[in-house]
């Protein structure tokens, strides 16, 4: 007799909802939000060692997959996730602002590092002091760089954000002066 494990298979939770026998009645933010947490498509920015780290959590061991991120996307218009990670330049500041306006609405940021997020070790006048100066940024992972589990962490976060967000609040006041505080039409 061998010690083979099988690995517990989880399904995604339904959302409240009503249910019978052959039916089940939620409602349509719901599906869309579950449907959104369940597939987001990344698309990497990575300048530095964040991004071997990155490279670590897309492998066999960590699986990204199995929360539906296995598609990294290297086209801004088929992302829905801009995880910018590692060393920022200030010369290369406006290329992640114009791959952030070119992904289309709902997109989600993760700055992954210590660079990405506040500028790390390095406060020189050529570096940016965290890319939340140029774009808003949605979830933070720490580090130096940020172990593979802090990653799929972070992307777990993401996946909250998706899954309780209002269809409508894309279109709010609110979300629209976020946008103009950053110069992004």
């Amino acid at each position: 007799m061998s010690d083979i494990r099988v690995p517990e298979i989880k399904i995604a939770e339904a959302p409240d909802g009503v249910e019978g026998a052959g039916f089940f009645a939620t409602s349509l933010e719901s599906v869309v939000g579950m449907a959104r947490a369940n597939s987001l498509w990344p698309l990497p920015f990575a300048t530095s060692c964040c991004g071997i780290e990155f490279m670590a959590t897309m492998g066999s061991h960590y699986d990204i997959s199995r929360f539906g991120s296995e598609r990294p996307s290297f086209s801004p218009r088929q992302a829905d996730l801009l995880m910018v990670m590692g060393t920022i330049a200030k010369k290369m500041a406006p290329i992640v602002k114009q791959v952030y306006e070119q992904m289309a609405e709902p997109r989600w940021v993760l700055a992954m590092g210590a660079c990405a997020c506040s500028g790390g070790i390095f406060d020189s006048y050529s570096v940016l002091q965290g890319i939340d100066r140029i774009i808003p940024v949605d979830v933070y992972v720490p580090g130096c760089p940020p172990r593979p589990e802090q990653v799929i962490d972070g992307l777990m976060r993401v996946q909250d954000l998706a899954r309780t967000e209002s269809i409508r609040r894309r279109n709010a006041p609110e979300y629209q002066a976020l946008l103009a505080s950053y110069n992004i039409k």
